[in-house]
């Protein structure tokens, strides 16, 4: 039961429909299509058209995005709208280049991006509008302005030293030389422009003719080895993939595979299935426990998760029992254990929507631009920013994750959803880049472990066990920080939230959603 004498948000309850997302306009425009009949597909898509230009540091068309889409009796579906590096790149000539990593900003940081070829073909299968009604809050945004949000401006305003390494980006994202403020109007008409193109005729329209020759052309411009070729076989990359899924107390997780991390979100259920984390579980015991088994899983996921065609081990054998076992006897209560490496780059932004139709249908939605701004490469004539993807590849001969020519990267960006007896519970998701495995496991652990509502799982405190460190918020509380700094973690407290989310849960038994969306962020859930 929500304490109303305590900040925060209670719960939203709708009894047909309902859609949760990080930004208010992007969740007014989703529940829009779905009181005019559009289907969750339908809502997704014209919600996250609104995030790409009212949320341009987290999200984009110049981006990757996956989903997992369950119509209603009918299994659950996963799409892989991931882009791959161009056929021309090259590892070993990057390291004779004297290159040690791949930088954010680099031209070899920019796969071919995948979310419009993704968008288009979940419309073209499951979709009931046409594009340019889905998107026309978007193009009116991008048009003639939006308000920026509160923490959308604070985030925007971090990254203004970065954006000025870019004059595109600089004079787009800058304007007057500063972040747009809170409450001032920002627009983005160019792409707009592209937008409504897209709308009338399609992703042929993002990987042929003018708006490719134009993002080849500047990529080439940078030093990049991209090719019309490259965004042409783009077109139709996005593909259908079978979910994998694993059992924790009854209820069955879907994730998409690799090149995805949600094997690792599935790792970590799999250790804490073999401890009692319910209600009575001591706070401090409980962070404990998901730092330590996040830290195993996801030494795993550096070391083997990356495009499903070089992984060193079948998934089969990550989420057996017996690896799970063995994971979980290197736990123990009393001590924190030395800190994994970490050899990933970390990446935050990202948003992430739960739509849930009136007809049942259940969508999990996420798209990314990987940092802040992505690259920062603004094509200018199209208005498209350009992704950093890329740099999740490494450099190190003979990794799963080095890079190569039409290769995917390892991605952090997950979808969820929850299921029981063959039904769907919940769509469900956490932002926050590297977190997002570890978040899936915390957050289902509060709704299934603790019983909590939504909307309390998804702002219960968070903490990560990050490269050496256990990031963790302060409204954990001093004793549970003394607590776990005499197990020997390392305790970093957080200055700024710890991602986001969003998750509908599908109360079948009373005929009701019940929606949550992170107070971390601006957004909301809606539903009628």
């Amino acid at each position: 039961m929500h304490d109303f004498l305590r900040p925060g948000r209670a719960p939203l309850y709708a009894r047909e429909a309902a859609i949760a997302t990080s930004h208010p306009l992007a969740s007014a425009a989703g529940f829009e299509i779905l009181a005019a009949g559009g289907n969750a597909v339908d809502a997704a898509l014209a919600a996250v058209s609104v995030q790409c230009v009212v949320e341009p540091h987290m999200t984009g068309i110049g981006g990757d995005c996956f989903a997992l889409y369950a119509p209603k009796g009918g299994p659950v579906i996963a799409l892989n709208g991931s882009g791959r590096a161009p056929a021309g790149i090259s590892a070993a000539k990057l390291r004779e280049a004297g290159m040690k990593e791949i930088a954010r900003t680099s031209p070899h940081a920019i796969t071919v991006p995948g979310a419009i070829s993704a968008w288009t073909r979940l419309h073209r299968d499951h979709g009931s509008m046409p594009l340019d009604r889905l998107f026309a809050r978007a193009i009116d945004y991008a048009q003639n302005g939006y308000p920026v949000a509160p923490r959308v401006a604070q985030d925007w305003a971090a990254e203004a030293e970065i954006l000025a390494g870019d004059a595109h980006a600089s004079a787009l994202f800058l304007p007057g030389g500063r972040a747009p403020r809170a409450g001032e109007r920002h627009a983005q008409p160019r792409l707009g422009a592209t937008l409504k193109v897209i709308a009338a005729k399609g992703a042929a329209a993002f990987y042929l003719g003018e708006t490719a020759q134009k993002l080849v052309a500047h990529l080439n411009a940078l030093g990049g080895a991209h090719t019309l070729d490259d965004f042409a076989e783009a077109l139709e990359g996005a593909e259908y993939v079978t979910p994998i899924r694993s059992t924790y107390r009854g209820y069955d997780v879907y994730e998409c595979p690799p090149n995805g991390q949600g094997v690792a979100a599935l790792m970590i259920l799999n250790i804490l299935s073999g401890f009692d984390l319910s209600e009575g579980l001591p706070l401090a015991d409980r962070v404990h426990l998901h730092a330590e088994a996040t830290k195993l899983a996801y030494h795993q996921r550096d070391a083997l998760v990356a495009d499903p065609a070089h992984l060193p081990l079948p998934v089969e054998t990550l989420l057996s029992a017996e690896f799970a076992a063995n994971l979980r006897t290197r736990i123990d209560m009393a001590r924190a254990k030395p800190p994994t490496l970490w050899n990933e780059p970390e990446h935050k932004d990202t948003i992430y929507l739960s739509v849930v139709d009136r007809d049942g249908n259940a969508i999990s939605f996420i798209n990314s631009i990987f940092h802040a701004f992505g690259s920062t490469r603004l094509e200018p004539e199209t208005g498209i920013v350009l992704h950093s993807r890329g740099s999740s590849f490494n450099l190190r001969e003979g990794h799963p994750n080095e890079i190569g020519p039409r290769k995917r990267p390892m991605h952090t960006i997950i979808p969820g959803m929850l299921a029981k007896n063959g039904r769907i519970v919940a769509p469900f998701g956490v932002m926050g880049g590297h977190y997002q495995a570890a978040g899936h496991a915390a957050f289902l652990s509060g709704l299934i472990d603790r019983g909590l509502d939504v909307q309390a799982a998804i702002d219960a405190p968070r903490a990560f066990a990050f490269d050496g460190v256990l990031e963790i918020e302060p409204t954990h509380g001093e004793p549970v920080l003394a607590d776990l700094a005499s197990r020997g973690h390392v305790l970093k407290p957080r200055a700024q939230p710890m991602g986001g989310g969003q998750a509908i849960v599908i109360d079948h038994d009373r005929g009701v959603l019940v929606a949550g969306s992170d107070q971390r962020k601006d957004g909301m859930a809606l539903g009628f």
